[in-house]
């Protein structure tokens, strides 16, 4: 399943150059693989959606 970095939740907006990043760090292979690929299944991918705790404790 091929994942969006539009809903990680280490795709946060910079200030600085104005735009969203993603906040991990990749490799120089994982780098290569992401830029390669249509679709790439991110290792580091977590769901932001900040609620989930919430709804975990209703």
């Amino acid at each position: 399943m091929a994942t969006s970095c539009e809903s990680c939740g280490n795709f946060v907006y910079d200030e600085e150059y104005e735009c969203y990043t993603c906040e991990v760090d990749l490799d120089e292979d994982e780098m290569a693989r992401f830029l390669q690929d249509k679709f790439y299944n991110c290792p580091y991918y977590q769901l932001g959606d900040e609620y989930r705790i919430v709804r975990k404790q209703m």
